[in-house]
């Protein structure tokens, strides 16, 4: 299927704004998507400025061909928990101005029924980013225990009914398999005792199965840790989150750090280098304008979190 899919990027201009800070240094787009934010950062960069681009998606790599002729730009078809061994590689580690990171799925993978993302449209049950590894969600769900698929539906998709729901996937697949996203969403759906007012039934348990079939959390704890290895002191870190477990470890790690070494002696002085802070928040966390929500839904979850490095 063609990818006619169009993306529409959230927090475009605050996120690019904010991003950069020296028009011929070297910055990362971890989540290239389509290359809303890569567009506008490489408007905003001088010649000499670098871009390097990630994404575990085949079709957002091959939408990048276009700006192949741009030799400020690089793209990776890999995850951006290898972020680290190619900025070493680049001999970049240590000297990026600026990490930009827009979690979640994108338009183009949300709207094509084929990814397996949609409750609302029928399509194959796959859910992976890179549907050229790892197993997909009709393979997970076939083979998962019960309490695992409990587990993935309560711990990441935050749903209250997770028992029930991995109780009435594994009898429906006593009967046939589960390949499809419609009978997926027709067997949570019925397994929810009570619809909240406006959100989809099977919203949550999309999600919690999504995210297990992809590691999401894992990967975004280790791209945290890397990133801040890998920027300068003065380097920027924005991270542009959809749901409350991605934002509630950006925000856990952005304070860890601001904070310091907690595990001194209570009542002693200590100075700055012995508290080791190695960032400081710019601003607190940002969200879409009205108008942006208006004209695009899927902006009113984001929460938009900076940090630079200070040491």
């Amino acid at each position: 299927m063609n990818d006619d899919y169009q993306h529409q990027t959230v927090l475009l201009h605050e996120a690019v704004d904010l991003l950069i800070t020296e028009p011929a240094g070297h910055y990362v787009d971890a989540t290239f998507g389509r290359g809303g934010h890569s567009r506008l950062i490489l408007d905003q960069l001088s010649k000499t400025g670098q871009l390097l681009a990630f994404d575990k998606d085949p079709q957002a790599v091959a939408a990048s061909v276009a700006w192949e002729s741009d030799s400020r730009f690089t793209i990776k078809h890999q995850s951006f928990a290898s972020l680290v061994s190619v900025l070493q590689q680049r001999r970049w580690h240590g000297k990026v101005a600026g990490i930009l990171l827009d979690l979640g799925v994108s338009s183009p993978q949300l709207d094509n029924p084929e990814r397996g993302f949609s409750f609302t449209q029928d399509g194959p049950l796959d859910m992976r980013m890179n549907s050229q590894i790892g197993l997909s969600a009709a393979d997970w769900l076939a083979q998962a225990r019960e309490a695992e698929i409990a587990d993935a539906l309560y711990h990441y998709g935050e749903e209250r009914y997770a028992r029930r729901m991995a109780r009435a996937i594994v009898a429906a697949r006593q009967y046939q398999p589960i390949t499809r996203t419609a009978q997926l969403a027709a067997i949570v759906a019925a397994a929810n005792p009570r619809w909240e007012q406006g959100k989809n039934p099977a919203t949550r348990a999309f999600q919690g199965i999504r995210i297990q079939i992809n590691g999401e959390l894992d990967e975004l704890q280790l791209v945290l840790e890397q990133a801040l290895e890998g920027l300068r002191v003065g380097g920027r870190l924005v991270v542009i989150s959809f749901h409350s477990l991605e934002d509630r470890l950006v925000k856990r790690f952005m304070r860890t750090h601001v904070k310091g070494d907690q595990n001194l002696p209570a009542g002693l002085p200590f100075t700055e280098r012995e508290l080791c802070r190695r960032l400081r928040l710019v601003g607190k966390k940002y969200r879409a304008s009205a108008a942006e929500v208006t004209h695009n839904p899927r902006a009113r979850s984001a929460v938009m979190r900076v940090a630079e490095k200070i040491a």
